[in-house]
């Protein structure tokens, strides 16, 4: 069995699951998100009609003793208490611009950067994904945890933190390690061959 998989989830206040056709709907204040169930695995809900389901409490487990649904089910368990997570309080990621002239601005649902290219890049916010700029850190925020991940690596990639200068696009509080460059390395070994 999965440690992470046999722990139960809490339901929060104002969230409401349902259970149905091998699809988990979790509904909140920020909205609604779905999750298809794997075959092999089950959740237990307050109000299913077994009982099983302990109060204000999920509690997801596999169908049988399979060692090869260990990960299945701690990834299921994972996921849907991400969905209570999201519908409550929702998730964001932050991202630090660094480099002279790197710019970030919102229009309308779209983040323009100007990252020293030969023009600003746009990049679209998918339904249910919200951008917010305050002194060049880029804030990507939203109830899906995965779509909030995916589209704040889409952001670094436009440009990755450089090594050398560290300019770029990084993550709040990501450690870049730096390299020495040649002339650095050509005067320390000039240096050191005496």
């Amino acid at each position: 069995m999965s440690k992470i998989g046999r722990m139960p989830i809490e339901i929060k206040e104002g969230v409401n699951i349902t259970v149905e056709n091998g699809r988990v709907k979790v509904s909140g204040s920020k909205g609604e998100l779905s999750f298809v169930l794997p075959k092999q695995i089950e959740v237990k809900t307050p109000s299913t009609s077994s009982g099983q389901g302990e109060n204000n409490k999920i509690i997801v487990s596999p169908k049988s003793d399979d060692k090869n649904l260990r990960p299945v089910f701690g990834l299921t368990r994972a996921q849907i208490a991400n969905m209570v997570k999201g519908v409550t309080d929702g998730f964001e990621k932050k991202l630090e611009l660094s480099g002279v002239g790197y710019r970030a601005q919102t229009t309308g649902d779209e983040l323009v950067l100007s990252l020293g290219f030969s023009h600003p890049v746009k990049i679209k916010a998918t339904p249910g994904i919200k951008f917010a700029v305050a002194e060049n850190v880029i804030t990507v925020s939203g109830i899906d945890k995965t779509l909030v991940g995916d589209i704040a690596a889409k952001i670094r990639k436009v440009r990755q933190p450089d090594p050398y200068k560290a300019k770029g696009v990084s993550y709040q509080g990501e450690r870049i390690r730096r390299k020495a460059g040649k002339a650095t390395k050509a005067v320390g070994g000039a240096l050191g061959g005496k």
